[in-house]
């Protein structure tokens, strides 16, 4: 049976620019009330404004979806929330002896734990009622380690198996709430500006206005996981490898070099502003 979005209350972390942004106008064509939490106070609203323009709802609060204390405090303000979208994400790009401490911490902090702060704030509603939905907006970092990510390789690797886990939980307590966890690989967004992959046809930059889409339909077929693109599902079947031969075959498929050029947060910030910010 479908879920339809229409009427429901959907909440996005990081819904003000990028991958979250899409998701806020596609959810709130089909109909859902709009609840955006981002710490980009000025997009937030100007993405709250734009849905508003067109005849729908939605609202954008000023939240570091990090901070728990923060999060407690917004969730009671919130009220009831019937699919939950965790976004909110952050990356460095830096190889581990280049990565500030300040910069792993940030990164588990937003990626994985507040997973944790923002679902336990809502599930216990959905559960009440009967129905909902919590997305986890992971990567295809979250199936295959990559060369300078480590910190976002295990913040993503952390964020897969917490939805994966709380599926099960889920399933367990015959609960009318699905876990979605959606593993993209790069998006055409700036949080992946210089990413390259050695064939881009086979792992191409991917829409991500195309991804939002699959997400919202995952959300209303009940869909349990979305992995993208097609060769990127390969990756669980090709770890009965020997480790050796895996690796090779990531190296083959450029794995070690796609971070080369990538740009990172410092580095934008030092040349041009961008129209997205991290997903």
């Amino acid at each position: 049976m479908r879920y339809h979005l229409k009427g429901r209350r959907v909440l996005i972390t990081g819904g003000a620019n990028g991958l979250g942004r899409l998701l806020a106008l596609q959810t709130a064509a089909r109909g859902a009330e709009v609840v955006i939490w981002d710490t980009d106070e000025e997009a937030g609203r100007a993405t709250a404004d734009e849905i508003l323009s067109s005849g729908g709802v939605a609202s954008a609060a000023t939240i570091d979806v990090a901070d728990r204390e923060a999060v407690h405090a917004a969730a009671a303000i919130c009220g009831e929330i019937d699919v939950l979208i965790n976004n909110a994400g952050i990356i460095s790009g830096r190889r581990l002896l280049d990565a500030t401490e300040e910069e792993i911490s940030e990164t588990l902090h937003v990626n994985t734990l507040a997973l944790f702060w923002v679902t336990r704030a809502f599930l216990g509603g959905m559960n009440s009622r009967g129905h909902g939905a919590v997305v986890t907006i992971a990567s295809s970092a979250g199936l295959v380690g990559i060369p300078q990510l480590t910190d976002y390789a295990a913040s993503k690797f952390a964020a897969f198996g917490f939805a994966e886990a709380l599926r099960g939980e889920l399933r367990q307590d015959r609960s009318g709430v699905t876990s979605l966890t959606v593993c993209p690989s790069h998006l055409d967004t700036a949080q992946f500006d210089g990413v390259r992959t050695r064939f881009p046809l086979l792992l191409p930059r991917l829409s991500a206005t195309r991804v939002a889409e699959k997400v919202v339909r995952g959300i209303e077929r009940r869909r349990s996981q979305l992995i993208m693109p097609p060769l990127v599902r390969t990756i669980p079947v090709a770890r009965a490898m020997n480790v050796r031969h895996f690796d090779a075959m990531m190296s083959f498929f450029g794995a070690g070099t796609a971070m080369d050029s990538f740009n990172s947060r410092e580095q934008r910030s030092r040349t041009s502003p961008q129209p997205d910010s991290p997903d």
